[in-house]
């Protein structure tokens, strides 16, 4: 099986969407954090090994705590995918934890900081455009008396 074929893509999908449930639902440790989710999963094309990308919505620290907690459970993960899924070989798990999204929550921000500033400038400028030209206009108005 080939790295970008289809039945490779959708046997990505297919874990992606029980590791999901299963971290969701069956693990009960309490290290994990209540909002951690699977971005990604890439099972190599021999289904010996997989790479589940993990995203968890908290401090430094509940995120090191959750990535334990999972690193503890892969045997009972994979117990529970191989049951979920008929697959020839479960792959051996590999947690990364996922910072993709973190980084473009921080760059939203900048660029909102950004426009933010371009914008107050803009105004500035407008008002300052609004009085030159009031002043034009009075100076106008009195050379005409």
């Amino acid at each position: 099986m080939r790295k970008n074929s289809i039945k490779n893509t959708r046997v990505n999908g297919e874990v992606m969407r029980e590791l999901s449930n299963i971290i969701r639902g069956e693990v009960k440790d309490p290290r994990m954090a209540p909002m951690t989710s699977v971005t990604a999963v890439e099972v190599a094309p021999d289904l010996k090994s997989c790479k589940a990308y993990i995203s968890v919505l908290g401090d430094e620290q509940s995120q090191k705590d959750t990535l334990a907690a999972l690193k503890s459970a892969e045997g009972f993960i994979r117990s529970r995918l191989a049951r979920n899924i008929n697959l020839r070989n479960t792959p051996q798990i590999t947690f990364i934890l996922d910072q993709s999204i973190a980084y473009g929550v921080s760059m939203s921000k900048l660029i909102d900081d950004v426009t933010g500033k371009e914008q107050a400038d803009e105004e500035e400028t407008d008002e300052q455009t609004d009085e030159k030209e009031t002043d034009k206009e009075q100076a106008d108005g009195e050379e005409t008396v």
